[in-house]
């Protein structure tokens, strides 16, 4: 059965990629919820953007009224949260972007879905999920002789953009925890490949 898959930030790199995948390679809908700030690139949704299973609004995830007309709008039956400002410089030289998209633009959606979720039907209910997409950046550096991260280890961010994802990450906890809410968080390491933004590492020394 076909599934309406609401994302946010799919214009973004790896969001336009998801979107991609989900219109060629499945029957499922997508949703896209995108500000369209300056790392968004709609030409990288050219080949799905006429599919009748994809739809676009233009909306700031803090906007709480916007995001509730899209619910009902659209019933979705599943959320992948991937908006967020995401680069640790422009974080450090300010970070008030990434305190209002990543910290407030979460409780919003958050706060959105939860009482979206409690008007569905029991089927619909306990088949709903809510996947926020971290980073693995929320647990700070890796020692020199190397190692890994688990989802055990502690957090311990460094940047205004890794804490700011961590109190994303623990909003969606207390979340599950307090609401029982279906979210699950994964925290994935950094990604590359067509369409990424200049300001990360591998496309900037590509174009240079």
């Amino acid at each position: 059965m076909s599934k309406r898959i609401l994302i946010t930030g799919g214009s973004g790199f790896i969001g336009s990629a998801l979107i991609r995948y989900i219109i060629n390679q499945t029957q499922d809908s997508v949703i896209n919820i995108d500000k369209l700030t300056y790392a968004a690139n709609q030409s990288a949704l050219k080949e799905v953007e006429n599919n009748p299973r994809y739809a676009f609004e233009q909306i700031d995830i803090c906007d709480l009224k916007a995001i509730e007309s899209v619910f009902e709008k659209y019933q979705p039956d599943a959320v992948m949260h991937l908006a967020a400002e995401s680069h640790v410089d422009r974080s450090i030289s300010g970070a008030a972007d990434f305190i209002q998209t990543n910290i407030v633009g979460t409780y919003t959606l958050l706060e959105v879905a939860k009482n979206y979720w409690h008007t569905l039907d029991e089927v619909k209910k306990s088949a709903f999920r809510f996947h926020h997409i971290s980073t693995d950046e929320v647990y700070g550096s890796l020692e020199e002789d190397g190692g890994f991260f688990y989802e055990t280890t502690p957090y311990d961010p460094h940047s205004p953009y890794s804490a700011s994802k961590a109190s994303s990450d623990m909003l969606v906890k207390s979340y599950m925890d307090t609401y029982k809410f279906p979210a699950n968080i994964t925290n994935c390491s950094n990604n590359y490949g067509p369409y990424q933004f200049p300001e990360k590492l591998i496309p900037l020394i590509i174009n240079n």
